[in-house]
């Protein structure tokens, strides 16, 4: 019988967050698939658990992984934990989840700390729908392409970015998108946490003559819906007579032009027949 792999959330700054369950589980299974061991030995320490670690990141993630899930199908349990926050959402870990699906090994993820999820919350910006775009690349012309494909994305859209590109890509959201309402979460959890909620006009300009700092998550506003062009009844009748002398039947004709323009079928009938 194969083990289980565990994807355990870590906290993104505040120890405090890592959950009881979370302990838990790290202290059960047989070893942990860290992203960065050094990091990951820091917090196991913190909480006085001793397990070993394998390494597990996006630059050997195909051969670790392959010797992860070996381990796995051997009957060995594993927790799966990033650096911050939950494991295998924009990270490889997502390479391993696909792996264990295919080779029938179950998947269980712990829930706890997801800064995207933090951000949107506290933004003050629609939570309804959203998307989350993750890091945007550094190259311009990719970056720009990226950013062009979202112009008529109505959803809240969530970002990743490092202090040094903040300014960049604040500048490329603007020129791409226009002025627009932004909530900009800085170090979340952490001592310096901070919400702004501006405008990315504004950004730019706070961020022109102060460098930024920490890590940051982007919460920016969606398009506005286009309003398509009331048509007037007068249209809507003009509508009927051309599909009346196509060879539609009257009623016909109506039910058509009504559910097309969203016009009132009586009222629009009625002026027909008037004509």
């Amino acid at each position: 019988m194969s083990g289980i792999l565990y994807l355990v959330a870590t906290p993104i700054g505040n120890l405090s967050d890592l959950s009881p369950r979370a302990l838990a589980t790290l202290e059960a299974v047989d070893f942990i698939a860290a992203e960065d061991t050094r990091v990951s030995l820091k917090l196991l320490s913190h909480f006085g658990i001793k397990k070993p670690l394998v390494s597990y990141h996006q630059h050997n993630h195909v051969t670790a992984g392959e010797t992860v899930l070996r381990r796995l199908l051997a009957g060995e349990n594993c927790a799966l934990v990033t650096d911050a926050g939950m494991p295998a959402v924009s990270d490889p870990g997502e390479d391993l989840v696909r792996a264990c699906a295919e080779s029938g090994v179950e998947v269980i993820p712990i829930p706890g700390c997801c800064a995207l999820v933090c951000a949107l919350a506290a933004s003050g910006l629609p939570t309804g729908r959203f998307t989350f775009e993750g890091f945007l690349t550094t190259n311009k012309k990719n970056r720009r392409e990226h950013l062009q494909s979202l112009v008529s994305e109505q959803r809240t859209m969530i970002f990743y970015e490092a202090p040094h590109k903040l300014l960049t890509t604040l500048q490329d959201m603007l020129e791409v998108f226009g002025d627009r309402p932004l909530a900009l979460c800085r170090e979340l959890t952490k001592l310096h946490e901070e919400t702004i909620r501006t405008t990315l006009s504004a950004a730019v300009e706070r961020y022109t003559g102060t460098p930024p700092r920490g890590e940051f998550v982007l919460v920016l506003s969606g398009a506005q819906p286009v309003e398509e062009a009331a048509v007037t009844l007068a249209e809507g009748v003009a509508l009927v007579r051309r599909r009346r002398e196509a060879g539609m039947g009257m009623k016909e004709a109506v039910k058509a032009v009504a559910a097309d323009t969203g016009l009132n079928r009586n009222e629009l009938y009625a002026a027909a027949l008037r004509e």
